[in-house]
């Protein structure tokens, strides 16, 4: 991506007038003004003359789906929208018809919305197979090599989100769909950073929330569900929205969607969908591809620098198939070297003993010069 059009994206986002780092998108994303400008469109129509108008909410949502669709290689029909990551992989966690001793594998430095959902299920009588990390990583081979005869779902994410760590989806799919295993993916950390392709990497169910690199708004997220596993989830709950004859409201019929809208449960968040929408064109705009190319050249970059001053993240020197957006690293004065950079007006996290960067595509490397000068004098 030419500088010329970094630049031009850095327009969009009109808290760098104002002098900030914003190095935090593993957390939430700015508003940019392409999406608070579809904001005021949305209360302007809502407030003036389309008060009630579904149907054209409706080829929104689609289209956005279509553009989901193309950065992780499905059609729009496998998408659904909900609200949050954590209700995704709870429509799956309710959806499958458990056995006493069947298997989940998980591992010890996932988020807790890809964890507690399966935990429940122990009061099935369900095992949980944890996987210990090793400086904040567990690897592909790791996953695979616990695999049990009764595994029957394997849960993880794209990214980690303490050390960053992109693991090789398609080498866990391949065994999955090998062995009839389900492949459930949070790629929550990865989309709008990274490209996925759900057909390439054998996945059968993802879920995302919007708000973090893919530049959405809180309380939207999306589900990925692929056919064949869909067709074996008949206990997941069904809302009115789900079945295939909805709008023949009394007719009480429970035949389901074929779509993965038979997940929707009822209303959706319009505006989310509505913002999310200019987002997604926005991405679509300047490439998919690009946008990954910038982010792991500012990751490489970002990473190589802290070292040289003594931060070494756990992935330096580990091959580019394995970085993402976020660059961390470990140390015990967390809260002091946090209110450093906030002080000089750099915003990162500090997470379990981390700090975590995340810039995204927009971001310049003379920015990450500015954060590890500013590391420096501490």
């Amino acid at each position: 991506m030419s500088p010329e059009l970094v630049e031009k994206t850095r327009d969009y986002f009109p808290y760098l007038k104002n002098g900030i780092i914003y190095f935090n998108h593993a957390s939430t994303a700015p508003i940019n003004t392409l999406m608070k400008n579809r904001i005021d469109e949305f209360v302007k129509e809502r407030s003036e003359y389309a008060l009630d108008d579904y149907w054209a909410f409706k080829k929104v949502a689609d289209e956005t789906k279509a553009i989901i669709g193309e950065m992780i290689n499905c059609s729009g029909e496998r998408i659904a929208f909900l609200d949050n990551t954590t209700n995704g992989i709870i429509w799956l966690a309710l959806g499958i018809d458990w056995k006493p001793g069947d298997r989940i594998i998980l591992n010890d430095v996932e988020f807790p919305a890809n964890v507690y959902p399966f935990l429940q299920l122990k009061e099935k009588g369900v095992e949980i197979d944890f996987i210990n990390s090793t400086n904040g990583i567990v690897t592909s081979d790791e996953i695979i090599n616990v695999i049990h005869p009764q595994t029957r779902l394997i849960s993880i994410s794209f990214v980690q989100f303490l050390s960053g760590y992109r693991i090789d989806l398609e080498k866990i799919g391949k065994v999955c769909r090998e062995k009839g295993i389900i492949f459930s993916v949070d790629s929550i950390q990865g989309l709008g950073a990274l490209r996925l392709d759900v057909k390439k990497f054998n996945i059968d169910f993802l879920a995302n929330g919007t708000q973090k690199w893919m530049l959405g708004l809180q309380g939207l997220a999306f589900i990925y569900v692929r056919k064949e596993l869909q067709d074996k989830m008949k206990s997941a709950p069904i809302g009115w929205l789900a079945v295939r004859d909805a709008w023949n409201l009394l007719d009480f019929d429970l035949t389901t969607k074929e779509t993965a809208e038979r997940f929707q449960p009822g209303t959706l968040n319009n505006l989310g969908i509505y913002a999310f929408n200019s987002s997604m064109k926005f991405f679509k705009d300047f490439g998919f591809d690009e946008i990954e190319k910038q982010v792991l050249s500012n990751s490489k970059y970002f990473i190589d620098e802290l070292a040289k001053i003594g931060y070494k993240s756990p992935l330096y020197s580990l091959p580019e198939k394995h970085l993402a957006g976020i660059v961390s690293f470990r140390t015990e004065n967390g809260q002091k070297i946090l209110d450093h950079l906030n002080q000089k007006k750099i915003v990162c996290s500090l997470r379990e003993g981390y700090i975590r960067f995340a810039p995204h595509f927009y971001n310049t490397k003379q920015e990450i010069d500015l954060v590890v000068d500013a590391l420096k004098n501490i």
